[in-house]
């Protein structure tokens, strides 16, 4: 600052920071909070084609969970999510375990293994419903390779066709574990590893006693945030299944668009809308909950 030029004052300052960042945000939130309370709304009334006023109270509720759809995306989900999470997450472990030996190539390898983040959900679903095709992918290669009594046609199969999604979710989503749960290996506190092997610990057990408690935390991160994108899947089930065989791998976000966009039934789509706010809400509460008690309970440590 020049001698003798006044400052300027701190608002003034600050304006970039409250432009750049704080207005998108609150714009952010506005659109969500606004378009939520819309859409509650919008479950209580008669509408279908287009919104339209009236009180019809739960009846679309009802509706639509005692409809065949939701019944068979709701049994989906409870067996995508708990597998889905259960996987990508002991997936993302060991390979933070094996990437912390401070191996050759970690920097190549780390970059293979988030490399499937890079690519959106419907690539993936696309390039696995090839891959997973009985006439296009694996099953055809091994049978042009003369095993012809190999039988992969998971895809088509109603019973194991949502294990399918499982596994390109997996692949999808195993790497951003990894880098969580990297991130928290490195963070351990050498000192106590150390002390440990002094006193003849082993690596499986230090591994047990000291690292792996470590990490819950971030474990508890990781599952929160893979369930939280298990139950907003839409766009990878639509590019690897589109819902099927028929609607064996149905969930709910396909329920909410098949009713809105090609059933026209608005009401009952947003109803389907807001009981998925609610699983998540059910998934997000505890969670930031939790959050809030170890905050406190670190301020007051």
């Amino acid at each position: 600052m020049r001698p003798g030029r006044p400052a300027l004052p701190e608002w003034v300052r600050r304006l970039p920071e409250y432009l750049m960042i704080w207005v998108p945000l609150l714009l952010s939130a506005a659109h969500l909070v606004s378009f939520s309370l819309w859409t509650i709304w919008i479950s209580f009334t008669p509408s279908t084609l287009v919104p339209v006023s009236g009180w019809v109270g739960l009846r679309n509720y009802s509706a639509v969970l005692a409809s065949r759809n939701w019944q068979i995306a709701f049994d989906n989900l409870l067996l995508f999510g708990i597998a889905f999470v259960v996987l990508s997450a002991t997936t993302g472990l060991i390979l933070a375990i094996l990437l912390d030996q401070r191996i050759r190539g970690e920097n190549v390898l780390r970059s293979v293994f988030l490399y499937p983040l890079a690519v959106s959900f419907v690539v993936t679903g696309t390039v696995w419903s090839w891959l997973l095709n009985p006439g296009l992918g694996i099953q055809k290669l091994v049978h042009d390779l003369g095993w012809t009594s190999f039988k992969f046609d998971w895809l088509i199969d109603r019973d194991m066709a949502i294990w399918t999604i499982v596994i390109a979710a997996i692949w999808q989503s195993s790497g951003f574990a990894m880098a969580l749960f990297l991130a928290g290996l490195r963070s351990v506190d050498v000192d106590i590893i150390k002390a440990a092997q002094i006193d003849g610990a082993g690596p499986a057990r230090i591994y047990r006693r000291i690292i792996l408690p470590s990490l819950w935390p971030i474990t508890i991160t990781v599952v929160v945030i893979q369930l939280q994108f298990a139950i907003s899947t839409f766009d990878l089930v639509r590019a690897l299944t589109n819902g099927g065989p028929g609607i064996a791998t149905q969930l709910p976000a396909l329920v909410v668009y098949d009713l809105m966009f090609q059933r026209s039934l608005l009401g009952r789509g947003a109803a389907a809308a807001v009981l998925m706010l609610l699983i998540l809400l059910a998934v997000l509460l505890p969670y930031a909950a939790w959050r809030y008690i170890q905050r406190r309970r670190a301020a007051h440590a």
